[in-house]
């Protein structure tokens, strides 16, 4: 399932951002440039992070940006990037972020089969810790490749 969604060009690796906009700009520019979300999907996820909190940074080092899909989501979709420096989002728990899943969905129901897929990865330790050490995207896409 995430094979359809994460391919090369919706990975980056050591990507470096000055702060936690920059690193939710970063993970959505990779959406927006394929047309999968509008520039107010990104400015949804980082309003809802200076209001409500950061609940996106959902295990240690580990963000999972995303907001309502009508806030400007246009086609169910993921991308994933990981950060050169760890960057520290404001929760004590799990700080500093050093991987950005970027999730968009359209409607409710549509993605709980790729969240599924996601779910899955993520709690495999050993995988994400081999993405985040990553020095190329082939790297992250090989491992991926083992959740369809």
């Amino acid at each position: 399932m995430l094979t359809g969604f994460l391919g090369i060009d919706s990975i980056r690796v050591n990507v470096d951002c000055k702060d936690w906009k920059g690193a939710v700009k970063a993970g959505c520019e990779l959406l927006l440039k394929k047309g999968y979300i509008e520039s107010s999907y990104e400015e949804a996820i980082i309003k809802n992070h200076m209001t409500i909190g950061p609940y996106m940074v959902v295990a240690p080092q580990i963000m999972l940006a995303h907001a309502r899909p009508e806030d400007g989501a246009k086609e169910i979709s993921l991308s994933l990037i990981t950060l050169k420096n760890a960057i520290v989002f404001g929760n004590e728990t799990n700080d500093p972020v050093k991987l950005i899943i970027t999730l968009a969905t359209t409607n409710g129901q549509e993605h709980l089969k790729l969240l599924e897929s996601l779910m899955e990865l993520l709690s495999n330790e050993a995988d994400v810790k081999n993405i985040m050490q990553a020095q190329t995207v082939s790297e992250v896409e090989s491992i991926i490749k083992k959740y369809k």
